[in-house]
């Protein structure tokens, strides 16, 4: 699904809500440009998806026409798509990647990293023999991920663990060379 259809999407969405927000309302909401939003509104009454009526003060609403809540239903039905088949593609990714952790020997992990990433990572762990034995996240100390309890750095002193996964995707380079620097070997670190 293109990325666009996806903006696309998201305003539909936005406009069946109701109100009558202006589009720079519409463009903060969507987190979008001004100027996007209002192509993006432009080409949808063009196509007819979208029925402007005017209001007091200068103001507009924009109205779902039937033939735009048509192609919002088939806009949702294929980003479900695209939605289910990236976890699917996620989901291999992680299990190829736990079975080469096996395979190398490590059977008891610590994540680095307790975001999305993490959360995944930790649902298909759950169909394997390996075990999660700590979450390391600096920002997140103390807090709760699925029953383990988040920690600071010093949890990599700790001698129960095999290897470490990072599962944070955004600082991946930053956070492989404080492992290094912690004196970790590079063949217990795991990137996805």
């Amino acid at each position: 699904m293109e990325r666009e259809d996806i903006h696309i999407l998201r305003l539909m969405g936005e406009v069946e809500r109701g109100g009558s927000p202006s589009q720079r309302e519409l463009a903060r909401r969507l987190n979008l440009s001004l100027g996007l939003v209002n192509t993006f509104i432009k080409r949808l009454v063009n196509k007819g998806y979208f029925k402007v009526k005017t209001m007091p003060r200068n103001r507009v609403k924009y109205l779902l026409t039937p033939k735009g809540l048509a192609q919002k239903s088939r806009l949702t039905v294929a980003y479900l798509r695209h939605s289910v088949s990236f976890y699917k593609e996620i989901k291999q990714m992680l299990l190829a990647k736990y079975k080469d952790l096996e395979e190398r020997g490590i059977n008891s992990l610590l994540f680095y990293g307790s975001g999305e990433v993490a959360e995944l990572a930790y649902l298909y762990l759950q169909m394997t023999p390996l075990t999660l034995v700590g979450v390391v996240d600096e920002d997140r100390v103390g807090e709760d991920f699925f029953g383990i309890e988040i920690a600071g750095h010093s949890r990599l002193r700790e001698k129960d663990w095999d290897g470490i996964l990072l599962t944070r995707l955004d600082q991946a380079d930053r956070d492989m060379s404080f492992l290094l620097e912690e004196g970790i070997a590079l063949q217990r670190i795991a990137l996805l």
